[in-house]
């Protein structure tokens, strides 16, 4: 990933970010990054930078294909120091999993209406059904998000700008448990 190396000089992530489409984890992400003075890196965008769009990489080499190339960008950035968010299915390979278990991770949740209005089908392959199979999927992974995270912001209807502040100041003092908004 050489997009890596001009993102971030190495060392632990300061923070990875994780939940389902439409959290606002890329968004948050950025505000935490800028607000902790470290880069952003979205581990959606590196793959995309090097392979091209997700929706083509599902359609021509298949969802197994792009967790595999998903993976690998995770596992990188996770090597850097910076705040990082993952795509939503990433915590579900297990290498992804694993490594995620040292360091510190928050899971960034919302609620079905307000991912309705968030969601592109067009972007996001595993939900081209509408917010059924969203709910279907988040269902699925909670335990997932929920095992691996250390801390928990909704995302619902609180200001991100206020979302991400609050999670510059975990990150600064290291605290146990998240807020739930």
């Amino acid at each position: 990933m050489a997009e890596l190396d001009e993102l971030a000089e190495l060392g632990a992530p300061l923070l990875a970010l994780i939940g389902p489409p439409a959290a606002g984890k890329s968004r948050i992400g950025k505000r935490a990054a800028r607000a902790l003075g470290v880069p952003f890196i979205d581990t959606d965008r590196l793959v995309s930078a090097e392979h091209g769009p997700i929706p083509k990489i599902f359609a021509e080499q298949g969802e197994a294909r792009f967790r595999e190339l998903e993976a690998a960008a995770v596992l990188a950035a996770l090597g850097r120091r910076a705040v990082v968010s993952l795509g939503g299915g990433a915590v579900m390979t297990s290498s992804v999993a694993q490594a995620l278990s040292e360091h510190p991770v928050v899971l960034l949740t919302v609620s079905p209406d307000a991912a309705s209005a968030r969601l592109d089908p067009e972007t996001r392959p595993l939900v081209r059904d509408g917010i059924g199979a969203w709910v279907a999927l988040v269902e699925q992974r909670m335990p997932t998000y929920e095992r691996l995270a250390d801390a928990q912001w909704d995302t619902s209807v609180r200001p991100i700008d206020m979302i991400a502040a609050e999670i510059a100041q975990w990150v600064r003092t290291r605290g146990t448990t998240g807020a739930e908004a």
